[in-house]
């Protein structure tokens, strides 16, 4: 054997002895991120389900897994816990969670708006008579107790004048099924979801009536990017990183909705595929590309806007303390104005 053929060997052994070392290494710089979804894996997850697909997380040196969940409450408290860095969840929940637990050590913040309006919705089958909200005063509804659209509904309510209404209360899987059998008169739930459920069930579009909180006089946030308190000190480049990733990946999900099912169904193989798309479109016309948030300005919030509903949470929820405004966001870590810029044009 030759000198140069025995470096050549010794060189080759080397590798192959460091080899796993490097890669531990590039691991090691990626920043690990547990993110928990407020729902199931439906059309709006592709929002964070393509940028991990597609490498955005990666290319910001974060390793993001993002796991299903079981309604904001959950995502809220999960994060407040530790089990999770960052969340998405309905924004009355966060501040119901700051409200009842002034002393939590460690209560999550948000950080970008993602739903600049509330998805939650009365919807009616039309064979009931109901015509306006008007015609709810005096009527059966139905809902969980832990429903967005239910808590909120005294919002509604005041905005709109209306009288008492009795409540009844099901599980989630039954409120659309109540609704067809006509165990109660009109629901409460988010529009995009409940209205997909009713035509599962048989009911036609043309045949419900649905009545957005935002169309209403109701013009509370949706669903917010939520963060730790001990992430964002101990990690706040690492969040700076999540968003910008994250919107890059969002603008492709607004662009192309449809493309971006089939990353829902990577994580889900027993989707419906067009539903998801209908659910996934009806999300982005009705609380993301929203007449609101083009005006406020995707990501981003009014501070008047968001005092009001802090109030508006504080009695209608009749929490521990009153709901600071102040407390419950931070926008210092979203991208820049011009990366935020990613609404499609109107048609």
């Amino acid at each position: 054997m030759t000198f140069t053929q025995h470096v050549g060997k010794l060189l080759t052994a080397l590798a192959l002895i460091t080899a796993p070392f490097v890669h531990t290494q590039a691991q090691a710089q990626e920043t690990p991120i547990k993110f928990q979804l407020d729902w199931r894996f439906e059309g709006p997850a592709a929002l964070f389900l393509l940028p991990v697909a597609k490498g955005h997380f990666k290319a910001e040196k974060l390793d993001v897994t993002v796991d299903a969940g079981n309604g904001s409450g959950g995502a809220v408290t999960r994060v407040a816990s530790g089990s999770y860095d960052i969340g998405f969840a309905d924004m009355a929940a966060l501040m119901e969670f700051h409200a009842n637990n002034p002393d939590a050590p460690n209560k999550p913040v948000a950080v970008m708006v993602v739903y600049n309006n509330t998805p939650a919705a009365v919807l009616a089958l039309k064979k009931s008579g109901i015509k306006s909200l008007a015609d709810l005063t005096g009527k059966k509804l139905g809902a969980p107790v832990f429903d967005a659209g239910r808590r909120g509904f005294p919002i509604l309510a005041k905005a709109n004048k209306l009288g008492a209404v009795n409540w009844i209360s099901m599980d989630p899987p039954l409120r659309e099924t109540m609704l067809m059998r006509g165990d109660v008169d009109a629901i409460t739930g988010f529009s995009f979801t409940s209205l997909l459920n009713l035509e599962a069930r048989g009911a036609k579009a043309a045949d419900v009536v649905v009545f957005p909180y935002a169309e209403n006089g109701v013009k509370l946030y949706g669903n917010v990017i939520i963060a730790s308190p001990k992430f964002i000190k101990e990690k706040p480049q690492a969040l700076k990183a999540f968003l910008r990733a994250f919107t890059k990946g969002a603008k492709e999900v607004l662009a192309k909705p449809d493309d971006a099912i089939a990353f829902v169904k990577e994580r889900d193989g027993i989707i419906n595929v067009d539903l998801e798309k209908r659910r996934l479109r009806m999300a982005i016309a009705d609380v993301i590309a929203s007449p609101d948030a083009r005006a406020e300005g995707f990501g981003q919030l009014n501070a008047a806007r968001l005092s009001l509903m802090a109030s508006q949470v504080s009695d209608t929820y009749a929490t521990k303390t009153r709901v600071d405004a102040g407390s419950v966001w931070n926008g210092s870590f979203l991208p820049s104005a011009a990366e935020l810029n990613i609404l499609p044009a109107k048609k």
